[in-house]
This record gives structure tokens, sequence and C-alpha cells, in this order.
């Protein structure tokens, strides 16, 4: 799936556009910006090999030493169960349901809805049936590889439909009915915007529950043993996890350009952009930015007339505070961080109160700064958004506490379980697989107990808390279109606070449905309460992991932030239609920042 990079002037040169992308050749156009197909073949590739590989370890696991060890052994009780409340209704339903996941029928609709997405709009949704297609397909191929791997026999008991000659680890009805269903839940959610959010979530719902008909109707029918079908279910959401990272959620890597790529971008700079004032410096992660998006970047640059940027690299010692101070000291004119929000959060710091612009290209885990700022999560097209618009003050945060020095943060930064989360999450992790990574380290942070605190806000009266979780956010929206703070902005004025403390499994599920369910929300919902104030101050009864733009910092009970509004200027993106008005989402228009916030509910608590 190619892209390009649009032909733009830069602001203000009154010279006329390019000419648009073409072929790169000594007298020819500006190249194309294409995506690398073969790297994205590359990764899935690999990563659907670890996919195998784990599936087939579990099976030689439940086949060889772990076949006598509970709950394998009881297995069989459950086939046995379904047997005794056969009925005839029972047998004629669960022959429907297992045609639901019958091989013929998952290929037909497939096709059917993936011939719908191409040929059925006005333009053809060409991702979307790539992510259907080749999720199924590779649910499929490991589905095969197992079986000729796992040799295991079908339950002990009278099957009602013929067995196939494959091994009953793992069911490949259960596998493609969740390729298939799960991927068009998936698309439901995230690409579905003429039915109402109840409706796609209502409809999304019965989508996914269809696996699980499947795979029940199987051990009904006597044809899977109960982790035959949950390997099915585990090979099919694996292959959704695989390509939906690498299709549907983020741009495949970029192929690398050619060599006189940035030549011709620097001659036709010369041509239709002013060159713009003062030296940029760049300050990139090595860790996460390769050589062929440090071309890019340059390649946008000299596009909009900043020659010959300098590149500058972030080290463990120095996660990019250094190297933005000593560009301001050598008279930058522009700033560009390509990272993630730990780096962003560095040069941010280093940046404030001079005056001097950042554009930001995102190339982290979460990027929630580019999220809440509007920004594309494509570092080029970020970059090229923000050099296409205008300078903006946004807030920033200063925090400090117990064994915490005064730091600002861009963000977000709290206490206890999100900190947790981010300090279990592994780094090759997060690497591999994105923001969906931190669900491996939810589980154990999902042990950390609540803790009594006590709240002042705008130096009113403190006021006690128990919670999980204390955040003090900037901004409010959260990855996959979660938002944890609805009503928090990057040019508000305010910080917002939120404490999360849900009991029971209804507590969980209304927190849950707090953070997904879009801007129709309440304080108090789900343990969940929120407050906006220009300060607060929290001290907790016992040490708690923190973190700070999600970088995890040292356990402490204390912590003190307050905004500094409009301490950093940000180049953002243009509303469409409407010059000089860079686009922040629900950005406001005349912020009202009250003397002190009065917290309205808000009462202290006996004891």
């Amino acid at each position: 799936m190619p892209t390009a990079l649009p032909g733009r002037t830069a602001p203000g040169s009154g010279r006329s556009p390019s000419r648009g992308p073409g072929a790169a050749s000594p007298g020819g156009r500006l190249p194309v910006l294409t995506t690398g197909t073969a790297t994205a073949v590359g990764r899935i590739t690999a990563l659907t090999i670890c996919q195998a590989a784990l599936l087939i370890g579990f099976g030689l696991l439940i086949t060889g030493p772990a076949r006598h060890v509970w709950p394998f052994t009881v297995e069989d009780r459950v086939n046995e169960g379904f047997v005794h409340v056969r009925t005839g209704t029972f047998d004629t339903v669960t022959s429907w349901g297992s045609e639901a996941g019958n091989t013929l029928t998952i290929i037909a609709i497939t096709l059917v809805v993936c011939a719908a997405m191409v040929f059925a709009p006005v333009l053809p949704r060409w991702r979307e049936a790539v992510f259907l297609a080749v999720s199924v397909s590779l649910q499929a191929l490991v589905f095969l590889a197992i079986t000729s791997a796992v040799d295991r026999h079908r339950p002990a008991v009278h099957r009602l439909d013929d067995s196939p000659p494959t091994s009953s680890y793992t069911s490949g009805h259960t596998g493609a009915a969740t390729a298939l269903y799960g991927g068009l839940a998936v698309l439901v959610l995230t690409r579905t915007r003429r039915l109402s959010r109840p409706w796609r979530i209502a409809v999304a719902v019965l989508l996914v529950l269809l696996p699980f008909a499947v795979g029940t109707c199987r051990m009904y029918r006597g044809m899977h043993h109960p982790t035959d079908v949950a390997g099915g279910m585990l090979n099919g959401a694996l292959s959704l996890l695989i390509v939906g990272r690498t299709v549907l959620f983020a741009d495949p890597a970029p192929a690398p350009l050619p060599r006189n790529a940035v030549d011709l971008a620097v001659a036709e700079a010369g041509e239709s952009a002013e060159p713009a004032p003062g030296p940029t410096v760049v300050i990139v992660n090595p860790v996460s930015t390769g050589g062929s998006d440090r071309d890019r970047i340059r390649l946008v640059l000299e596009r909009y007339g900043h020659t010959a940027p300098r590149f500058v690299e972030t080290t463990v010692e120095d996660p990019g505070g250094g190297p933005a101070a000593r560009a301001v000291a050598d008279g930058a004119a522009l700033v560009v961080v390509c990272g993630g929000d730990g780096t962003v959060r560095a040069v941010a710091e280093a940046l404030a109160g001079t005056g001097v612009p950042l554009a930001v290209a995102p190339h982290g885990t979460g990027n929630l700064l580019a999220r809440n700022l509007g920004l594309p999560l494509d570092p080029v097209r970020a970059l090229d958004a923000a050099l296409g618009g205008t300078a903006r003050p946004v807030d920033l945060g200063r925090i400090e506490g117990d064994d915490l020095p005064p730091t600002l943060f861009c963000a977000m930064s709290g206490a206890g379980l999100d900190a947790a989360l981010m300090e279990r999450t592994p780094d090759r992790a997060k690497s591999a697989l994105g923001w969906p990574a931190y669900a491996l380290g939810s589980v154990r942070a999902l042990r950390v107990p609540r803790t009594a605190m006590t709240l002042r806000l705008d130096g009113g009266e403190p006021v006690r808390r128990t919670a999980r979780m204390v955040v003090i956010a900037n901004v409010g929206r959260l990855q996959g279109g979660a938002s944890l703070a609805p009503d928090a902005r990057p040019d508000d004025g305010l910080l917002h606070v939120v404490l999360l403390d849900p009991r029971g499994l209804g507590g969980w599920l209304g927190a849950a449905a707090y953070v997904l369910h879009g801007s129709s929300r309440r304080s108090g919902a789900g343990g969940v309460e929120t407050h906006a104030c220009r300060r607060v101050d929290l001290v907790l009864r016992t040490r708690q992991p923190r973190e700070i733009d999600g970088d995890p910092v040292a356990a402490g009970r204390q912590l003190s932030a307050r905004v500094v509004p409009g301490a950093l200027s940000v180049l953002l993106p243009e509303v469409s239609g409407r010059a000089g008005a860079p686009r922040i989402p629900g950005r406001r228009e005349a912020p009202g920042v009250p003397e002190r916030s009065g917290v309205p509910g808000l009462r202290q608590q006996e004891g």
C-alpha cells in the first residue's frame, strides 16, 4: 500500500506547490515515499512462526508430560457431560452452530465481505479487506502446522460428525470462527461510523460470541476437548493481533528511499519553498528510530526549506534534555523530536519557556501527546502536518515528590496501578507489539492493592480517599479511542486528577465502561472520581509505584503537581478551512480557569 507524501508548499512561500510525487531520476520529480510491503510481510511471517511454535509447544505439553495433570485429566468428563444432555433439538442447533465455523462457510463469508469492502464503497477499503483475508488465512496455515506436529485423538465419546483426517488439537472450526467473526467485530468497532456507538458495541459483542458458540457446539458433538477449543481461539486471536497491528492499526515500515531522494528534495525546496531561518535540530531516540526513518524526516524538512538539519541521538544517560538545551543555546529556530513520550517529555522540559517551537514526530509505544494534539501517529506524516501548520502554546505539568526532583510532564503522571503496569511491561514486548503489549503486564499489575491517601486541590481543605490508582492528567485521550480524563485538553490551563477505585467484578466492569464509553460519563461512575484543578498535593499511606509520561520513576508516598500554562510552543496542523487555528481536539476558545476549583462533591471522609 504505497503512501505518497503530498507535494506541499511551505507556509507563506507564495510559490506554487510541487508537481507531485513520481519516480526518482536525475531530472525527474520527487520520489514517492513508499511503505515497505516486504518489511510488513517479514514482520507478519516472523510473528506467525512464533505463534505456531507457541501453540505447538502447548499441544506437545498437553499430549506429553502434562497429560496426567489436572485439569487435562478431567477433560473427557466435559465431553461426557455433553453426551448426557443431548436431545434432538440440541443436535440440530449445534449442527447449525458447527457449520458457522465450517471451512467452506468461513471461506465464503470472507470472500463476500472482502469483495464488498473493495467494490461496494466509493473508496475501496483495501486495508480492511487485507486485514480480514490475511488473518483468516494465517490461522489456517498455523492450524495445518499444528495438526501435523501434534497428534491428539478426539474425545472417546460418540461423535455426531464425521472425523476429518486431522488431529483433535486445535479446533479448526473455532480458530477460523475467531479469526473471521473476531475480525469483523474489530472492523465494526473501528471502521463503521454509520451505526451509533451502542449499536456498534452490540453487533461486535454478538460477533465475538459466535466463536464461543462454535466451540461449544464442537464439544457437544464430541469433536474436540476443551483445550482444543481454547487452542483454536488462541490461534485465531493471535492471528488477528499480529495482522491487525501490522496492517490495520499501523503503517508498514517504509521501504528504503532512492539514493538521490534527498538531493531532489533539496532542489525542489530551492524552487518552491523559502529557506527557513535559523538552524534545525532533530533529536532522535536511536532505539525506535532507524536510518530509513531519519532519511524521510530529513526529506520532509528539506521540502519545507529546513536545509541541512542536524541529527542528534539521545542516550540512556541523556534522554533528550541535553541535546535540546544545547540546540537552544546554539540558536536553533526549530527542534524536532522523534521518539516516544519519554523522549518528547525530556525535550519539552528543555524547551519550556524558551519560545523555540517543537515539532513532534511520534515514534514510541503510547504517543499520548501526539494523539491528544491531533497529529498522525506516523512520524513522517505527523512532521509534514506540523510543518504545514502554525505554533501553538501548550500546557505542561510540573511534578515533584519524595525522592523525585521537580520535573515537567506533557501527558500524564501518577501512582499505583498505572505505574505498576508501565513498570511490569517488558521493553521487548512494547517494541514488538506496540501499546497492546501493556496487556502482558496487566495481570500482575492488577494485584496492586488500594491505598489510603490525603488529597488537597488548589490549596483547599485536605480530604481522604482510597484508590488503586491516581493519575494527574494534562491530556485525557488514551490508545484505542479510550479516555481517562474526558474533559482534559492540552491548552485548558488545568490539570485533571483521576482516582480509580473499583471494587469487585461489577466495579471493574463499570470502570472499563467509564473509560470506553465516550463523552457521556459522570465522575463517580465505576469507582472513578475526577476533578479539575491548577495544583494538587497527594500524600499516600504506603509507598506506591510512580510514573511520569509512561516512564517508571522511584516509588514513593508524595506527589505535588501544578499546571504551567502555555509553557511549550508546538507546531500543530491547521484546522481545515480555518487558517491560524491549530488542530487540538476539543480545544477551548477561552478556557476559564477558576481561582479555586471548589471541587463540587468532594467531602472529607471521617477516620
